[in-house]
């Protein structure tokens, strides 16, 4: 394959058909590039020669961690590293059958039973609301929140309140779930919340005429793309308001996971060997939510291969005015209230987490 074939193949994966048009040849051709030598595994093997070992040499025992989308790919990978280095654990899955197998694997293989398994739908906005308020009342902390569950949902599709899906998981779910458990997160010690982001964002600027995807063309991969970048206003927007918090997003690379697979099938057959695996791609999850390196960097920044890197391309046109920004969270804080004024008569039902039975 041709660069140029590539840059259209890739282009044309992540969603945004006009890309080409809107951004000369010349940065899409430096991004793809910078892309191929820098998220891919080769990527990370050279990154991960500047990496302190030391970092990672922590326990956790009496700190607890969240993670959403625990029961497969990066989100699995994370809560294996935590549990090993004794932290307690709580995974957030959607499928209950799925999340038990991985939990004992967990357990066997960390030898920590403090792993724990709650059954929330992201996509179901009320319900991760509801979610939350009862890990409000049921646990005394939470150390650490790790927003990595999302979806790509090619076809609009809406949940029970009307939200496109793609934007319910990927930007209510985080928005709603990190802002009801934040009272309880910042009373905690060394605090921190890290969301899962991806590189694509970087060729999406904020629309906050069109959140949910109702205008022209709907392309799954744009839509993804577009709320990854909306993960990263909101982290830098909660790092300017939470002070005592460490928020952080981070992009994993280009990952072998089975969400890409089945989400992007010609993305994961092109690139084949070339894709890091999960471990890698959690490598910089796991350093943001132990080390304490990480809690010494500033607060909102945007993390790829434990650095800071920038949120915006050279000489981008992504950049958002504050006016845009403050309509972005006006606009989530007002569908968030719209939720949270629903009757919640299942609310008592979620206050134990469906654990098995410890022995």
């Amino acid at each position: 394959m041709s660069g140029c074939q590539g840059l259209a193949s890739w282009c044309t994966l992540w969603g945004d058909s006009s890309l080409l048009v809107n951004m000369s040849m010349y940065r899409n051709a430096i991004w793809f590039l910078n892309g191929i030598h820098q998220y891919t595994r080769k990527g990370y093997e050279a990154a991960s020669k500047d990496f302190e070992p030391q970092d990672l040499d922590v326990s956790v025992v009496g700190r607890s961690f969240m993670v959403t989308g625990a029961n497969s790919g990066i989100g699995r990978a994370t809560a294996m590293a935590i549990a090993k280095k004794g932290g307690t654990v709580h995974m957030v899955c959607r499928n209950k059958d799925k999340a038990e197998e991985v939990r004992e694997d967990i357990v066997d293989r960390s030898g920590n039973t403090e792993v724990y398994i709650h059954i929330v739908d992201m996509s179901e906005t009320r319900k991760v609301w509801q979610f939350a308020e009862a890990f409000k009342k049921q646990y005394p902390s939470l150390n650490v929140l790790i927003n990595n569950a999302g979806c790509m949902v090619h076809k609009r599709e809406l949940n029970a309140e009307g939200l496109e899906k793609n934007f319910a998981t990927n930007t209510m779910g985080v928005y709603i779930l990190t802002q009801t458990l934040i009272p309880l997160i910042q009373k905690s010690r060394d605090p921190r919340v890290i969301t899962v982001s991806s590189g694509g964002m970087l060729v999406q600027k904020l629309r906050v005429d069109d959140l949910q995807s109702e205008k022209g063309y709907f392309d799954g991969v744009m839509v993804y793309a577009q709320n990854k970048r909306q993960q990263v206003v909101l982290t830098q927007q909660w790092a300017k308001a939470n002070p005592v918090i460490h928020f952080s997003v981070m992009h994993p690379g280009w990952v072998d996971t089975p969400a890409v697979s089945t989400s992007m099938p010609q993305f994961h057959q092109m690139m084949g060997e070339r894709l890091r695996s999960v471990e890698q791609g959690a490598d910089t999850v796991v350093w943001l939510a132990l080390s304490r390196a990480a809690a010494r960097t500033c607060s909102g920044q945007f993390f790829q291969d434990r650095k800071p890197v920038p949120v915006h391309l050279p000489l981008a046109w992504t950049h958002s005015s504050m006016q845009e920004i403050q309509s972005f969270m006006t606009q989530l804080e007002t569908l968030a209230r719209v939720v949270q004024s629903q009757p919640d008569p299942e609310l008592n039902s979620l206050l134990s987490p469906s654990t098995p039975q410890f022995v």
